[in-house]
C-alpha cells in the first residue's frame, strides 16, 4: 500500500508501533518531542539476576535499534504537532519543541542506538561530537493517511507529597532515578557522596491510589519494578539491607508466587504507609511509619529512600486532545470507545498506543501498540 502513517510519539508505544508498520512496507513519519527516542523506558536497566526476570528493558533496546535500521521510518526529533486538519488524508502542521531546556549543556541520550547520542544546548566546552540542538526540529506541514497517538505519560512529581523531602533530602529519589542510575552505575548510588547505599527502603504508591491527588488508580508496574530492582541489588550485593514499604503487592508476573516467596527471605516486607521523611546525620534520612501489627509509630534509618512514583497522565494530554479534537477519561487519559478495541478513538483514523490510555508495563505497551498497528491498516485497506 502506498500508504503513510504518523506515529506521534518516540517511546516504546511509539518505536513499536512505527517498527510494526514498516514491516508492512508503510511510510512512517516518526514524531518525538525530545531530543531522543526511547522515551522513559530506555532508561530502565536490566533486572536479570541469576536468570531473566521478564523486565522487558533489553526489548526496548533491540527495538529502538531496529527502528532506526529502518529506511521507511523518518524520524522528527524536538518536534511537536501544532495542528491537524482533515480531508481525506490528515495534513499536520509541525513545530520545534520549545520544551527543551535553554541553559548551556549536554544532553546524552541511554542508548548507542540514539542518534544523535550527544545533544549540546548553548555553548559548552568539549562539545564537539555533540550535535547542536539548534540542527534538531521540523517545521511545516505533512500529509499523512492514519495518525497514531503514543506519547506516553508523565511520573508523579513526588515533590507534591512534601513530607517525604524529594528534593529536599539528597538522598530520597525516585525509582526511575534509580532505574538510570543503575543502567549507568550498576549499583545504588547515594546522591549525597557517590557511594553505594547499604540500606535501602522504597516506598510504593507514591502518588497513586490516592484521594489526595485525584489519581485513585493502580499504576501496575510500581510493585514489579521495585521487587525487581531490589532483588538484583540484593543479587548482586547481598550485604545490602532492602525494606519495602507498601499497600499490598501486585502481581509481578507468572513467577509471581514463588518469586515473592524468595523475595521475602531476602528483602524487609512492610505493611505500612510511611507518614514522613527527614533528614538524620551522617546524611541518613529516617522514615517515621505506622506499624499496622503493634498499632505504633516507629522510625527506621536508610542510606536512601527509593519513591515508587506511579503513571499520571501526560501533562500534554489536555493541549493534545484539542488538537486532535479526541475527548480525555475523567482522569486524564485519552479514551477508547471500545474495551474490546482499546486503540479505537472517536474520530476514524486516529489510533491510539500504550500508557496514552492508561497505566501498562512493557510488554503491555508494546502489545497495545502492536494491536493500533492491526487497527490501522484495517482502516487504510478500506480507506478509498
Amino acid at each position: 500500500m502506498n500508504k503513510k502513517v504518523m506515529v506521534l510519539g518516540g517511546g516504546i508505544a511509539g518505536l513499536s508501533a512505527a517498527l510494526e508498520l514498516s514491516k508492512k512496507n508503510i511510510q512512517v513519519e516518526l514524531v518525538e518531542k525530545t531530543c531522543f527516542l526511547g522515551g522513559k523506558s530506555i532508561g530502565f536497566t536490566c533486572k536479570a539476576t541469576d536468570k531473566c526476570q521478564q523486565c522487558g528493558a533489553c526489548v526496548v533496546e533491540e527495538v529502538l535499534r531496529d527502528v532506526v535500521e529502518q529506511p521507511n521510518i523518518n524520524v522528527h526529533l524536538r518536534t511537536e504537532m501544532e495542528q491537524v486538519v482533515k480531508n481525506g488524508r490528515f495534513k499536520v502542521k509541525l513545530k520545534k519543541s520549545n520544551s527543551i531546556p535553554k541553559e548551556n549543556q549536554i544532553l546524552t541520550g541511554f542508548s548507542k542506538y540514539n542518534s544523535p547520542y550527544k545533544v549540546v544546548i548553548g555553548n559548552v566546552q568539549g562539545s564537539e561530537d555533540a550535535v547542536s540542538i539548534d540542527r534538531l526540529g521540523t517545521e511545516g506541514e505533512l500529509d499523512v493517511d492514519a495518525l497514531i497517538i503514543a506519547t506516553g505519560f508523565t511520573p508523579f512529581d513526588p515533590t507534591a507529597r512534601a513530607t517525604y523531602g524529594y528534593k529536599r533530602w539528597g538522598n530520597v529519589i525516585t525509582a526511575l532515578e534509580l532505574e538510570n542510575t543503575l543502567r549507568t552505575e550498576v549499583k545504588a548510588i547515594k546522591p549525597s557522596d557517590g557511594q553505594r547505599a547499604k540500606k535501602i527502603g522504597f516506598i510504593q504508591c507514591v502518588g497513586s491510589r490516592s484521594q489526595t491527588f485525584n489519581s485513585v488508580w493502580c499504576s501496575e508496574v510500581c510493585c514489579p519494578y521495585a521487587l525487581r530492582m531490589a532483588s538484583m541489588i540484593k543479587h548482586k550485593y547481598p550485604d545490602t539491607e532492602i525494606w519495602i514499604f507498601f499497600i499490598d503487592i501486585q502481581n509481578v508476573g507468572k513467577e509471581y508466587s514463588s518469586f515473592l516467596e524468595q523475595i521475602k527471605s531476602d528483602i524487609k516486607l512492610v505493611t505500612a504507609t510511611p507518614i514522613d521523611i527527614f533528614p538524620a546525620q551522617d546524611n541518613k534520612v529516617k522514615v517515621a511509619y505506622e506499624d499496622d501489627i503493634e498499632d505504633r509509630r516507629k522510625l527506621e534509618e536508610f542510606d536512601l529512600v527509593v519513591l515508587s512514583v506511579g503513571i499520571m497522565p501526560n501533562k500534554d494530554n489536555k493541549e493534545l486532545s484539542k488538537i486532535i479534537n479526541i475527548d480525555l477519561s475523567e482522569h486524564g487519559f485519552f479514551s477508547d470507545i471500545d474495551p474490546l478495541r482499546p486503540s479505537l478513538t472517536s474520530r476514524e483514523g486516529i489510533f491510539l498506543a500504550g500508557t496514552t490510555t492508561g497505566p501498562k508495563d512493557i510488554l503491555s505497551t508494546i502489545s497495545h501498540a502492536k494491536g493500533a498497528v492491526c487497527e490501522t491498516l484495517t482502516y487504510l485497506g478500506g480507506k478509498k
